[in-house]
């Protein structure tokens, strides 16, 4: 299978089954990861995910210049025909009632409710992620051509994976906000596309979460790159973006997150001509239940004010059958630490069922 991204690296072949059932929802780095760790001790696993493809935001939203996706794409039909894992695409796991659009939510053909997969499974491991992103509430912003990083970007990996025929407009003029990753990836998206990209930051390049190298990177390719500046608002004509005002910023004391706080410069403001907006300004995690009281105490789960997972140190949740992990637990994070929570949590998972059979061994 060549250079493949292995996802049940504990074991070479699957061993017998041990006749327990896991559910994990969302099949991004950290459900794979669990899939794989668990497949590796005999549990019988299903994988939900919205998509057509399981891969998440590797497969939907990475671009493949980041991580190959025949690599994504390789992993995951290794623990189908190698380790038995059963995946259920298309199929959104969900209770209550939905509030936000989420990103991503155009292929769902089945709808389950989390009640139902947890009372049918032995273990479940929630893996949701982030599909709903954070658009600043500015006037004119909801104009057409203003759009988020991840839809921006997801266009074109469905185009590419032949999910939709049409490619996506890219713009002409692209002005992205943001200094994460996936700002970096719509820039860099835009520019390949033709379009002219520009990427507009409001701390340095010092500061930027993508990292100085990376801006660099794309600034060589020709993306124009201006720090110390902040969107004030968007110019529309007849309900199209035309440009966005955007405001000096110089630095000043740290804030919460211990970076030096942009501060706006009086009278500083300046207008950018763009027919694209795209904001990367962070996005929101997207547990499978919504936030109603009454829906949680139900299911034993928790919230944080930020939509996250509460979990234990185990990645367990208030219902101790039901685990979380990823970025649904810790928000936006990258492939790695999502990839390791996920493991972490397939290891608790194993050695609390485990200590529970143990004590109750006729339960079954």
């Amino acid at each position: 299978m060549g250079d493949y991204l292995k996802f049940a690296f504990m074991c070479k072949e699957r061993p017998p089954s041990n006749n327990l059932k896991v559910a994990i929802i969302g099949a991004g780095p950290a459900g794979l990861a669990a899939a794989g760790y668990l497949s590796c001790q005999g549990f019988e696993i299903t994988v939900y995910d919205k998509q057509p493809l399981p891969g998440g935001l590797m497969l939907f939203a990475i671009p493949p210049w980041r991580i190959p996706r025949h690599r994504v794409l390789l992993g995951v039909r290794e623990l189908e025909e190698k380790f038995g894992v059963n995946f259920s695409t298309r199929t959104k796991v969900f209770t209550g009632e939905e509030k936000h659009h989420e990103e991503g939510d155009m292929f769902v053909e089945k709808k389950i409710s989390l009640e139902e997969v947890v009372n049918n499974y032995d273990l479940v491991l929630i893996t949701t992620g982030t599909w709903v992103s954070k658009i600043p509430r500015l006037p004119g912003s909801n104009a057409k051509g203003v759009i988020s990083a991840l839809e921006y970007v997801y266009g074109f990996r469905l185009f590419e994976l032949k999910l939709i025929n049409r490619k996506p407009e890219p713009g002409k003029r692209v002005v992205v906000i943001g200094g994460g990753y996936s700002a970096v990836d719509a820039a860099e998206q835009a520019l390949r596309e033709g379009a002219e990209s520009y990427l507009l930051y409001r701390r340095t390049i010092n500061e930027a979460p993508a990292g100085i190298f990376e801006i660099e990177r794309i600034q060589r390719m020709g993306v124009e790159f201006q720090e110390l500046v902040a969107p004030v608002e968007i110019l529309a004509e007849n309900g199209w973006v035309k440009g966005i005002k955007m405001q000096k910023m110089r630095l000043g004391p740290p804030d919460e997150t211990g970076r030096p706080q942009p501060v706006p410069i009086e009278g500083s403001e300046f207008i950018i001509e763009a027919d694209t907006v795209v904001f990367a300004t962070g996005e929101t995690a997207t547990p499978p239940v919504s936030p109603s009281e009454e829906v949680l105490n139900k299911l034993g789960i928790k919230l944080t004010r930020s939509n996250t997972i509460v979990v234990n140190e185990r990645y367990q949740t208030g219902n101790p059958k039901v685990f979380a992990a990823g970025d649904v637990v810790n928000g936006p994070s990258k492939i790695g630490p999502a990839t390791r929570s996920g493991l972490y949590a397939a290891r608790f998972m194993n050695s609390w069922i485990q200590a529970k059979l143990v004590k109750q061994p006729l339960a079954r």
